[in-house]
């Protein structure tokens, strides 16, 4: 399995409440509606919760800043990630339009990777 993991930090006149709103309530049914266009296995978000519960966590390891979720989506190979389809095209350019609209993209990193289950 392919990983796609987005580390994700909300705009900044955006509250943490509002940023998960949109990405659980739209941003989230738009990617179900583009699965099969873009080949997606599976889709999961992990929200973060309020700093005060993670602190004492980052603090005892000098972690950086906080990320305000995590986006994970699978695919079965870099074959279907990379389909160049005009539909898988034109539904990856709707995402990252709506991603503009809740995701500070420069300070959001990501990354592939290949899944190795350990247990």
């Amino acid at each position: 399995m392919i990983k796609l993991t987005f580390c994700l930090h909300r705009l900044p006149q955006l509250s943490r409440a509002e940023f998960q709103d949109y990405w659980r309530n739209k941003h989230a049914p738009l990617v179900a509606s583009v699965r099969d266009a873009l080949k997606i296995r599976r889709y999961v978000q992990l929200h973060s919760l309020a700093d005060t519960e993670g602190a004492p966590f980052a603090v005892a390891r000098g972690a950086p800043e906080a990320y305000d979720g995590v986006a994970q989506l699978w695919w079965d190979n870099l074959e279907d990630l990379a389909s160049s389809s005009p539909e898988a095209i034109a539904a990856g350019a709707l995402l990252l339009e709506d991603e503009r609209k809740f995701i500070d993209l420069p300070r959001s990193p990501l990354w592939l990777g290949e899944e190795h289950v350990i247990f």
